[in-house]
């Protein structure tokens, strides 16, 4: 089940061109999405979004990996600007190998850790090779668009290189030109620039 299948509202619905779309999305229907990496391997879901009340911007998502049924998984906050939104599978793609992951700073949901602890977040931001002084959300398109994926996994694109900062650098990689994006509604393969410039704060 994807975002689209979460859209209690009609959201997403095609209304020809207006109304929410890969850069304006509700957070509730990204919480249960899909997590894969570059190799299609899947890394769990996303059971939380951690919203920074001082900027107003989305800190982290709440990865849950491993166990079976909700139990012995383990959980991971994943910086915000790690992921890529895979609008036409409706699922986030993640930089990280799936061995590696096992090895990154994780926690149980008995016991959460001080998430504004700043020692904390540059532990966090080192391993997945972000910058936490860089705003801005995940980048966005279809299909998997990931290389260099942390842990020394290669996507089959040339777009975001783990621990650059700077997510798609070819937009033609993604066919959206000009930092527009696929609009994820069935039927409408148009772009949604307007909506694009507000990537960094959408709800991140």
């Amino acid at each position: 089940m994807g975002y689209a299948d979460r859209d209690k509202y009609g959201m997403y619905k095609d209304t020809g061109g207006a109304g929410p779309g890969p850069s304006l999305m509700g957070a509730d229907t990204l919480i249960g999405d899909g997590v894969v990496n570059g190799a299609e391997e899947d890394l769990g879901d996303i059971k939380e979004i951690m919203l920074d009340m001082n900027s107003g911007q989305v800190a982290y998502a709440v990865l849950a990996f491993g166990g079976f049924l909700g139990l012995g998984e383990k959980l991971f906050a994943v910086p915000w600007q790690a992921l890529h939104l895979d609008t036409a599978n409706k699922r986030f793609v993640l930089n990280v190998e799936k061995e590696r992951l096992k090895t990154a700073p994780g926690f149980n949901k008995d016991s959460w850790p001080d998430m504004a602890d700043m020692s904390w977040a540059s532990q966090i931001h080192s391993f997945y090779g972000t910058d936490p002084a860089r705003g801005g959300g995940p980048t966005m398109g279809p299909g998997v668009v990931m290389s260099g994926t942390v842990g020394g996994l290669s996507g089959s694109a040339s777009s975001m290189g783990a621990g650059s900062g700077t997510g798609i650098s070819d937009d033609s990689a993604l066919g959206t030109g000009g930092g527009g994006s696929v609009d994820p509604r069935p039927g409408n393969l148009g772009d949604d620039k307007d909506l694009s410039k507000i990537r960094g704060s959408n709800i991140g």
